[in-house]
């Protein structure tokens, strides 16, 4: 089958006997829920943040289904809480959870290494290198998990994740594992300290056994050639290297947490220099280096952005003997291209309001989403912008900070499927602390930067099922704001937003303004 990595994952799961999958939709991890909503025996569902797809998932798993959880890296920020916990309570089905980095930041705040997220919360961690593995891996990770009694994370690129490939299914087809039920057992999945504090032995003797097992998996290998200098890598970064120098001694690390130690010092004891590739965090070089070997990495490469075969070829084709792929220069252009930042879709209905706070000279603080884009030309109307949900605690706190002298026009803009993220409990805190801020949420019925997966102010499932929909006027009024500070505006009907956002800014106090238009990408799929 030619596949994504993303598909892959989805038919690994489903090849394993999932029965549930939840996530939030995030590139470039959003597609694996999206097909794995398409095969039949499978709940899944768009969750409102990752903390709770991870919740719900660990329910899942405590009543005994093999579930799956998807996120993109920052995601696993959000999802941190249950995670570390989860580890201790271990599961009953088998529970993955799918971590998607973004190296190079495609389509990220940041570009952190989640692998540090594995060995902070001591669970283990697979790496594939390629498609095939990507599926394997997949339902390896779930036999993992229930034969160690833990969660087991699964981490993707975005080169991984968006590369397409053959794929070869099992010919076994689908692993039927019903859900065998909740059974009830306190000391292991009730966290207060006395039993939290058992549990942590539980999790260091279950980290013995696995950094013993994973010196025997055959996922782990050596690929020897030339002495004269191995490299150790895992995930993506293998297929560079393999590129790059195709007779390279090559120690190819699929489980990067816990490490195979002995095929480690094994390794290490034949080279006559050893050098760590691996994208942005020396985390393998640091580990090893505890050891005892004295590897080398970062210092022929960056902790910056994404590798590819070229850059690695030069870094070490000094050390590296043998046959090495020969690389042609890059043909340039004889004209220079014309840039193309991003920017807003023409015909958004949402544009406007950027242009009417850039009028009134506004602070504005954002969010994560399309409306990212309006800190950009030609708007330049927002001046912060951090995580999901963070712009309506960052306008508070500008708020607090400037006393007396606020002039009450600092505003919080945020998307719908953001709001209902981690921005509702932003909305209650400013409520609760008398804050005056007006709060923007431009609502276009769905997640569109992701690409139209649906959320709770859509009304629809991921299935296209109807939903309910969250009602802005009262969740307002049980937080606390009143109804003369709350409007609900057409986004294509600009004289009706200016009137309610100089009503709302010369209000004095905490307002909500909804300005809602569809998107017009998902008002032409709708049409079609």
């Amino acid at each position: 089958m030619l596949l994504s990595g993303n598909e892959a994952v989805a038919l690994g799961a489903y090849e394993a006997g999932v029965l549930v999958g939840t996530g939030y939709p995030g590139t470039p991890s959003t597609e694996i829920l999206e097909n794995l909503s398409k095969y039949p025996g499978v709940y899944t569902e768009w969750s409102v943040n990752e903390k709770v797809a991870l919740e719900v998932g660990i329910g899942a798993s405590l009543a005994g289904a093999r579930t799956l959880v998807t996120m993109k890296h920052v995601g696993l920020n959000v999802a941190a809480d249950p995670l570390f916990t989860s580890s201790y309570i271990g599961v009953r089905g088998g529970l993955v959870i799918i971590n998607a980095d973004d190296p190079d930041l495609h389509s990220s705040q940041n570009e952190q290494d989640n692998r540090n997220y594995a060995y902070a919360a001591k669970i283990p961690l697979l790496e594939p290198s390629d498609l095939q593995e990507v599926k394997d891996f997949t339902g390896l990770a779930f036999d993992l998990s229930e034969e160690y009694n833990t969660p087991v994370m699964l981490r993707t690129v975005t080169r991984i994740a968006h590369s397409r490939g053959i794929v070869f299914p099992a010919s076994a087809g689908r692993q039927e594992h019903p859900a065998a039920g909740f059974v009830r057992n306190i000391p292991q999945y009730v966290m207060i300290p006395a039993y939290a504090r058992k549990r942590h032995a539980a999790v260091e003797e279950r980290q013995t056994r696995l950094a013993a097992a994973v010196n025997r998996m055959e996922i782990n290998r050596m690929e020897l050639g030339d002495p004269a200098c191995g490299i150790i890598t895992s995930g993506i970064c293998y297929a560079y290297v393999r590129e790059a120098f195709p007779d390279a001694s090559i120690l190819k690390i699929a489980t990067v947490n816990p490490l195979p130690v002995d095929s480690i010092a094994d390794f290490c004891r034949q080279m006559r220099q050893v050098v760590v590739v691996e994208e942005l965090d020396p985390f393998l070089e640091m580990r090893i280096r505890a050891l005892g070997f004295p590897v080398e990495g970062k210092r022929y490469f960056s902790l910056l952005g994404e590798f590819n075969p070229e850059l690695i070829y030069l870094a070490l084709k000094s050390l590296v003997k043998g046959r090495a792929k020969k690389f042609n220069p890059p043909i340039e252009s004889k004209k220079a291209l014309p840039p193309r930042p991003p920017q807003l879709c023409p015909g958004c209905p949402h544009r406007e309001v950027f242009l009417l706070l850039k009028k009134r000279g506004a602070v504005v603080s954002g969010d994560i989403g399309c409306y990212t884009l309006g800190a950009l030309p030609p708007f330049l109307a927002m001046d912060t912008c951090i995580d999901m949900g963070a712009s309506i605690g960052v306008a508070q706190g500008m708020e607090i900070a400037e006393g007396k002298a606020h002039k009450h026009n600092t505003v919080a803009v945020i998307g719908d499927s953001t709001f209902a993220h981690s921005g509702i409990t932003g909305l209650l805190n400013a409520a609760y602390n008398k804050r005056n801020i007006l709060v923007i949420v431009l609502d276009n019925s769905t997640t569109a930067m992701t690409g139209m997966q649906p959320n709770p102010l859509s009304g629809e499932r991921i299935n296209s099922e109807a939903a309910s929909v969250l009602d802005y006027r009262h969740l307002a009024k049980a937080v606390g704001i009143g109804d003369d500070n709350v409007k609900i505006v057409d986004a294509c009907k600009p004289a009706e937003i200016e009137q309610a956002l100089d009503t709302l800014l010369a209000s004095g106090a905490l307002s909500l303004l909804v300005v809602k238009g569809l998107c017009m990408i998902l008002r032409k799929r709708k049409k079609r």
